[in-house]
């Protein structure tokens, strides 16, 4: 085995230590290249790189050494040969194992593996919503990039009409958001620092990512106009009367209680499950008095109404502890 001097191995230590290593597998050309604390055992074909699904997992920091798999299987339309294929290799060979299966006719036992060319596997970080996936396409494009001599081909702005109507359309949904500040949200979640950077094949991707931040900043939108002053107020009301008919609701109750005691723990439940809603949205929404006094008090034991007027409760009636 022969350490190949690798200058240029020694730039990549924002990704995770680079060696690279002449290796014979199988009659092939190997290079072996590590990430973090992940070792590859890659396999040259075709003039690529090819990395398993297994040790991709692993590197993407999947506990399922089958999760690159099931990603794959989920967004297989979006791949093609030139990013991803199978091979059999006899078991005695040295490459990660997915799938074992006996030959009928030699009965030796073979590995069949998916394998990812460098572009298959930042496409396949592209899906991850691993922790790590961000820092593993930067890798990949440094090795592509840098180290195999293929530099990342940049897109035209034809080719990437879907990504600039989708972009489009969330500057004009969003009220504080202009059009560099999306292009830099864009930027930032596929590690790139120009939007012609995102490769061809990952175009559709963005365009998913983008129309998901619309449906996020429209909802978000929704929820924020719910509470304006009169609205905020008109919620004040609401669970000040849910709380105010607790006195009302007690004697009916009790006389439920006499007639039919099922019927009771039915209607009690009932009423605690509204004051408990009362008392989450009276703290999520801080409603206060003049005085700066909640609502209600930690210990559910004293209410504090808007109009002034204050009163002990019952700390049962909101599920609180006595």
């Amino acid at each position: 085995m022969n350490i190949t001097d690798n200058k240029k191995a020694q730039n990549f230590g924002r990704s995770g230590l680079i060696e690279v290593i002449t290796k014979e597998v199988n009659n092939m050309s190997s290079l072996a290249l590590s990430f973090n604390e992940v070792n590859f055992t890659p396999v040259q074909q075709d003039g690529q790189i090819w990395l398993t699904a297994t040790e991709l997992a692993k590197a993407l920091g999947y506990a399922k050494s089958d999760a690159v798999t099931q990603v794959y299987d989920r967004n297989q339309d979006e791949f093609n040969p030139s990013m991803t294929n199978t091979i059999t290799v006899k078991s005695n060979d040295s490459v990660e194992t997915l799938n074992l299966s006996v030959s009928k006719k030699s009965k030796n036992l073979t590995k069949t593996i998916r394998i990812f060319s460098l572009r298959g596997c930042h496409l396949i970080a592209m899906f991850s919503k691993t922790d790590i996936a961000k820092q593993f396409r930067k890798w990949v494009l440094d090795i592509l990039d840098r180290e195999v001599g293929q530099p990342v081909a940049k897109t035209h702005k034809s080719e990437r009409t879907p990504l600039h109507d989708a972009h489009a359309m969330l500057v004009a949904k969003t009220k504080h958001l202009n059009s560099s500040e999306a292009w830099k949200i864009i930027n930032q979640r596929f590690g790139t620092n120009s939007i012609d950077e995102i490769p061809y094949e990952a175009i559709p991707v963005a365009v998913e990512y983008v129309h998901h931040l619309i449906a996020l900043y429209s909802s978000a939108g929704k929820q924020a106009s719910l509470f304006d002053k009169d609205t905020y107020e008109l919620i004040r009301q609401l669970a000040e009367a849910i709380i105010l008919e607790n006195d009302e609701i007690v004697p009916v109750l009790m006389a439920v209680k006499i007639i039919d005691e099922k019927k009771f723990a039915y209607y009690a439940h009932k009423v605690v499950r509204a004051n408990e809603s009362a008392k989450k949205v009276s703290r999520i929404l801080d409603f206060r008095n003049n005085l700066n006094e909640p609502l209600i008090d930690v210990n559910c034991k004293v209410i504090a109404l808007s109009t002034g007027q204050r009163f002990m409760a019952r700390p049962n009636w909101f599920n609180c502890p006595s």
